[in-house]
C-alpha cells in the first residue's frame, strides 16, 4: 500500500487506511510507540498505561504537595 504525507498545522501527517486500522487494532486515541530504524519508520499499538495509586503517590513530595483551600459553604446535601 502507498499513501501520501501531508502537512498538518507545523507537523506532517499519514493516514492510515481501512485495512492497517482493522489489521492493527488501532483506533482513535491509541498510544503508539514512534521509531526510526535503518531508516524505516516504525509504528507501534502500545497498551493502555497502567497507573497505581502507589507509584502515583510515590511522586507527592513536601513540595508538590498543596494544603487545604475552602471549597465554600454546602450547596446541596453535602455532609461536612
Amino acid at each position: 500500500m502507498e499513501t501520501k504525507v501531508q502537512k498538518w498545522g507545523n507537523s506532517l501527517a499519514v493516514r492510515l487506511s481501512k485495512h492497517v486500522v482493522e489489521e492493527s487494532k488501532i483506533k482513535a486515541g491509541s498510544r503508539v510507540g514512534i521509531e526510526v530504524d535503518d531508516g524505516k519508520i516504525v509504528l507501534e499499538v502500545r497498551g493502555r498505561k497502567q497507573y497505581s495509586l502507589r507509584k502515583l503517590l510515590a511522586k507527592v513530595t513536601r513540595k508538590n504537595a498543596h494544603g487545604e483551600f475552602d471549597l465554600g459553604s454546602a450547596t446541596g446535601k453535602e455532609i461536612w
